[in-house]
C-alpha cells in the first residue's frame, strides 16, 4: 500500500501551484488555502507524514528495539529545515528552482522508501501484531493538543499584541520543535515533579505578562518571557507524553493520537477561535486549559498540596481571562475577528475637539479620525498633508482625477477627494470596509465618488476595466505579513497597465523592521521609472505619525514639485541585490534589526 501511495504521489511532481486553477472567491480563505494545498502537495505530504511512524514500526518489528528516539531526530531535522529556509534556501533559489529541486529529492526519497518497503514484505502480519496489550490513554491526545494550542496562541499573541515583526513566528515554532527533541531524545528519564513546579512558575509569569493588555515591555524582554514560558510548558506536555508512551507495538496508534491532538489544537486556535472570540483571548484560555490539564494529571497525587496548588493556579488564570475580556471591551466601539486578524475601534474617553476614534489591527494603528468638525475633515496618522500620498493627491494630479487605493483602513485618503474625482478602494477584509463605512466619517463625507471592492488588490486590478488611473496608492506593507506579491516586477507591470502616462504610484513603506524603499526603487529602475522617498515627521497635536512613501513615476513635474522636494529622503542602495519577482523574493535581505524601546 505504501509503495502504491509513493508511486501515485510521483505523478503530481513537480509540486506547487504550477497550473491554472479557478477557486471560488466567495469561500472562506482557510478553505481556499486547504483546497489549494491538498490539490498541489496533498499526497506527497501524506506519504512523508506517514513514513516516519511506518519505518519506526518496521524497525521495532525487526529487532524489538525502542525506536522512539528517531522521533527526536525527525523533529531536529524539521528544526534545521525551518531555520535553513529563510537563511540559505530562499535567498539563493527562486520558487521554480525550489519546486524542481524539492521534487527531485522527493523522487529519490520515494525510491529509497519503496526499496525499504519491498525489503519489509517478507515479514508477515504476525511480525507486526502487538506483542503485548496496552491501554489507550486520553493523555496521548490531550497533551499534544495542549502543546499545539500553546504554540499557536503564543505566536498569535506575539504577532498581534507585542510587535509586528516579519518571520517572528519562526522563533516559537523553533522552541516547540526543540521541546520534542529535548524530551524524546533525552537519555535520562523525564522528571515530572521538577517540571510541574517550573510549569506553575511559567504559567504565573505568563499570566502576569498578559494581565494588562496595554502594557509594553522592551521586545527582547517580552520575547524572553513568552519563548521561555512556551519552552517550559511544551517540555512538560511532551515530557509527559514521552513518559506515558506505549511499548513499540503501540507506536503507530501513539503517533496517530499525537497527530490528531496536534491538529485538533491547531484547528481550535486557527479556525474556531477567530469565529468564537471577538478579542484575542486564546492565550489566557490556553493557559487556563494547561493548568486544568496539569490538575487532572496530578489529581491522583497523594500530596493534597499539589491539588491545592493547581486549583489556585487555575483560579488565578480565570481571573486573568476575565481581566483580558474586560480590557478589550473598555473604550471599544467594535471588536471583530476574522481570518485576517483582530480589529478594534477605540474612542478616546474625553469629549471635545481632541476626541478621536482609532482603528487598530492587532497593535498597528490603521487609521484615526477626530470626531468634531472642522478637525474631522483633516487626514491623520500616515496620510497627513505632508505625507507622500497626501502631497501626491493634493498637489500633483489633475482634477478631476481617478485614484486606485489598495488597502482601506479607516478610509483616510478619501478626504483628499474633490468633486468629480473617483476613488476606488480595494480591501481584502470585508470587516475593515464595514468599520470604515459605519464608524468613521472619511468615506461618507468625501466629495469624491467612492467605490469599494472586496478582494486581493492585485487580482482586482488585473480584472479592472473601468479605465486608467491618475494614481495608484499601495498601502498594505505596514504589518508583519508583507504581501510580497504586491512588490514584484510582474505586479508593477499590472499597475503600469492601469496607470496614465503622467500618473504616479505611491507605495507606503513605513515599517519598523523592513526597509522596503530600496526594493521599490529597484523595481522602478528596472521598468525605466524614477523613484523617490517622501518622509514626513510626526505631529502629535494633529494625530500625524511619521511615514515613508515611495513615489514612482515617469512624470518630471511630480518629482520637481516643491513639497515633494522638501520632504525627500535618501534611498539606501542594495548592491548586488536581486530584483523581486513572482519567482523570487527575500525578506531577510531587507530586514532591519528591531529597535529596543
Amino acid at each position: 500500500m505504501h509503495i502504491a501511495l509513493l508511486a501515485t504521489s510521483l505523478l503530481l511532481l513537480p509540486i506547487g501551484p504550477g497550473f491554472s486553477r479557478r477557486l471560488a472567491t466567495n469561500a472562506h480563505p482557510a478553505l481556499l488555502i486547504f483546497e489549494l494545498l491538498a490539490a498541489t502537495i496533498g499526497l506527497p505530504f501524506l506519504t512523508l507524514s506517514a513514513t516516519s511512524p511506518l519505518l519506526q514500526a518496521w524497525l521495532a518489528a525487526r529487532d524489538g528495539g525502542q525506536p522512539y528516539r528517531l522521533f527526536a531526530v525527525s523533529n531536529f531535522a524539521s528544526l534545521a529545515a525551518l531555520l535553513a529556509y529563510p537563511v540559505l534556501i530562499e535567498p539563493l533559489l527562486g520558487t521554480e528552482q525550489q519546486r524542481v529541486l524539492w521534487s527531485f529529492f522527493y523522487a529519490a526519497f520515494a525510491i529509497l522508501c519503496a526499496a525499504t518497503s519491498w525489503r519489509s514484505r517478507h515479514r508477515g502480519p504476525e511480525a507486526l501484531k502487538p506483542v503485548e496489550a496496552f491501554p489507550l490513554r486520553w493523555q496521548w491526545f490531550a497533551l499534544p493538543a495542549c502543546g499545539s494550542m500553546l504554540l499557536l496562541s503564543i505566536t498569535n499573541h506575539i504577532d498581534e499584541n507585542v510587535a509586528a515583526v516579519p518571520l517572528l513566528w519562526v522563533l516559537p515554532l523553533a522552541v516547540y520543535l526543540v521541546s520534542f527533541v529535548f524530551t524524546f531524545g533525552a537519555r535520562r528519564p523525564f522528571r515530572p515533579g521538577l517540571w510541574l513546579r517550573l510549569l506553575a512558575f511559567a504559567l504565573g509569569v505568563l499570566a502576569y505578562a498578559i494581565y494588562n493588555i496595554n502594557a509594553r515591555l522592551p521586545l527582547p524582554f517580552t520575547l524572553a518571557i513568552f519563548l521561555g514560558g512556551l519552552f517550559v510548558c511544551c517540555i512538560f506536555c511532551h515530557g509527559e507524553l514521552n513518559r506515558l508512551r506505549p511499548p513499540a507495538s503501540g507506536l503507530t496508534v501513539f503517533y496517530l493520537l499525537i497527530a490528531a491532538g496536534g491538529a485538533f489544537g491547531a484547528l481550535l486556535i486557527g479556525i474556531v477561535a477567530p469565529h468564537l472570540f471577538t478579542g484575542i483571548y486564546e492565550l489566557p484560555v490556553t493557559l487556563l486549559l494547561t493548568s486544568l490539564l496539569a490538575l487532572a494529571l496530578t489529581w491522583t497525587s497523594r500530596l493534597w498540596t499539589v491539588r491545592v496548588l493547581w486549583l489556585g493556579v487555575s483560579v488565578c488564570l480565570i481571573a486573568v481571562l476575565a481581566a483580558n475580556v474586560q480590557a478589550y471591551h473598555e473604550g471599544a466601539l467594535s471588536l471583530r475577528r476574522s481570518f485576517y486578524g483582530a480589529l478594534r475601534v477605540v474612542q478616546t474617553p474625553h469629549a471635545g475637539p481632541e476626541q478621536q476614534r482609532i482603528l487598530y489591527h492587532g497593535t498597528i494603528e490603521h487609521g484615526a479620525q477626530f470626531l468634531l468638525p472642522p478637525r474631522r475633515e483633516r487626514p491623520t496618522t500616515y496620510y497627513g498633508p505632508d505625507s507622500g500620498a497626501g502631497i501626491l493627491l493634493r498637489e500633483c494630479l489633475p482634477n478631476p482625477k481617478r485614484v486606485a487605493i489598495v488597502g482601506l483602513g479607516a478610509g483616510t485618503l478619501a478626504t483628499y477627494g474633490q468633486p468629480g474625482d473617483a476613488f476606488y478602494f480595494y480591501e481584502i477584509n470585508s470587516q475593515v470596509a464595514d468599520i470604515a463605512e459605519s464608524l468613521f466619517f472619511y468615506l461618507r463625507e468625501s466629495r469624491a465618488a467612492i467605490h469599494i471592492q472586496i478582494g486581493d488588490g492585485r487580482l482586482l486590478l488585473e480584472r479592472e476595466s473601468s479605465g486608467p488611473f491618475d494614481a495608484i496608492v499601495l498601502d498594505a506593507f505596514s504589518g508583519d505579513a508583507i504581501p510580497v506579491h504586491l512588490l514584484t516586477a510582474e505586479a508593477l507591470a499590472v499597475y503600469l497597465h492601469h496607470l496614465t502616462p503622467a500618473g504616479a504610484l505611491a507605495f507606503h513603506v513605513s515599517n519598523d523592521y523592513l526597509d522596503l524603499a530600496p526594493v521599490v526603487a529597484q523595481l522602478a529602475a528596472h521598468a525605466g521609472l524614477s523613484a523617490v522617498v517622501v518622509h514626513n515627521s510626526s505631529d502629535p497635536d494633529e494625530a500625524i505619525l511619521p511615514a515613508d512613501w515611495v513615489i514612482v513615476t515617469r512624470n518630471p513635474a511630480i518629482l520637481e514639485n516643491a513639497s515633494v522636494r522638501a520632504h525627500l529622503k535618501p534611498i539606501a542602495p542594495r548592491p548586488n541585490a536581486r530584483l523581486w519577482t513572482d519567482d523570487y523574493s527575500g525578506i531577510l535581505s531587507v530586514f532591519r534589526m528591531p529597535r529596543v524601546n
